[in-house]
């Protein structure tokens, strides 16, 4: 069965890291930008990986400028963004696409394993369900990411336990990653 630690990915410097070296810690995958209405989930991301990072638990952050162009900075501006906006010290990979058929494979392989189930309910989410839907058409069935800051959470195992879009509480993320730690 494949796992998260069979893919191979590309640090912001354009080495590639492999995954298995994350083996036996739990993981929160994300696709973040710079310049989207969601770019504060920073935050709340940076102060949960200094919670929790001494049990186990890592964010990896992969950068996609696929969504309205809301990251469109080289992978050193965006690392200089984040680490002067927000103090993040959590793994910040080179920037990739998430859709498509370029989409980067470990992404296609998340969104096969946890599918988009919505955005939940409400006139926020679903104005942005009709954005989405349009900048995601020329995806076809390939728009495994539906908005920035989708969220894809692995257990200590390598294998996708729950998908958070980025509408979900960053509490409920919370939450979801404490129990998986304990």
């Amino acid at each position: 069965m494949k796992t998260v630690y069979d893919f191979t990915v590309k640090d912001r410097t354009d080495s590639e890291v492999s995954l298995s070296s994350y083996e036996g810690k739990v993981l929160l995958i994300v696709n973040t930008a710079t310049g989207c209405g969601f770019t504060p989930h920073y935050e709340p991301l940076e102060a949960m990986y200094k919670e929790f990072k001494d049990k186990g638990f890592e964010i990896l952050d992969f950068p996609s400028n696929q969504f309205a162009n809301q990251a469109p900075g080289s992978d050193d501006e965006i690392h200089e963004f984040c680490t002067l906006k927000f103090g993040t010290e959590f793994p910040q990979f080179a920037k990739i696409d998430v859709n498509g058929d370029t989409a980067d494979p470990l992404f296609a392989f998340l969104a096969s394993e946890k599918p988009f189930e919505g955005f939940g309910k409400g006139l926020k989410n679903s104005m942005l369900t009709k954005f989405a839907n349009m900048n995601n058409k020329k995806f076809g069935d390939k728009a495994y990411i539906k908005w920035n800051f989708t969220k894809f959470l692995v257990d200590r195992g390598g294998n996708v336990v729950a998908r958070f879009e980025p509408t979900v509480d960053m509490n409920d993320v919370k939450k979801a990653v404490a129990e998986l730690l304990s």
